[in-house]
């Protein structure tokens, strides 16, 4: 059950992080931590638990979704809402700031980022005087494959 951690943390930077917010290091908890940070998938608890469930003999739906809360709740996940109804979690500490295309058809979630965009929301937050201190930007619509199947 070992994982090399591709993104910015290793074992040393999770012993430090699970000692800082007192979380207790139990291998269940180890695991679902290495294997979600190593995901490049926005995933929700159900998914990440039905990826892992085969693999870590007794591991309970509980585990996963209280392991996932905890690392929104210190600020390693950010938990998001894209389709109705589904959370789902994306690791916070994995890449610049980015944005979303959404597919409303197929559920396709697509990264992007634009330095105009981003310009465009620093020029609006100064002309009304306001302080920024985060920001989404989610665009719905259909992907180019979902696009293409509704034209036919």
């Amino acid at each position: 059950m070992n994982f090399k951690i591709k993104n910015n943390y290793n074992d040393e930077q999770l012993a430090r992080f699970r000692k800082k917010y007192r979380l207790k290091s139990s291998q269940k908890r180890q695991f679902i931590i290495n294997y979600f940070l190593n995901q490049d998938k926005h995933l929700s608890v159900e998914e990440l638990y039905n990826m892992i469930k085969n693999k870590v003999p007794k591991i309970g739906y509980s585990t996963v979704y209280r392991t996932l809360k905890l690392l929104a709740e210190c600020g390693i996940v950010s938990i998001r809402h894209f389709e109705k109804g589904i959370t789902r979690f994306e690791p916070i500490h994995k890449k610049q700031h980015h944005d979303h295309l959404i597919c409303t058809r197929c559920g396709a979630i697509i990264e992007f980022i634009n330095q105009e965009i981003e310009k465009i929301q620093k020029r609006v937050a100064r002309k009304y005087n306001f302080s920024v201190l985060d920001h989404k930007l989610e665009i719905y619509g259909l992907c180019l494959k979902c696009a293409r199947k509704e034209k036919r």
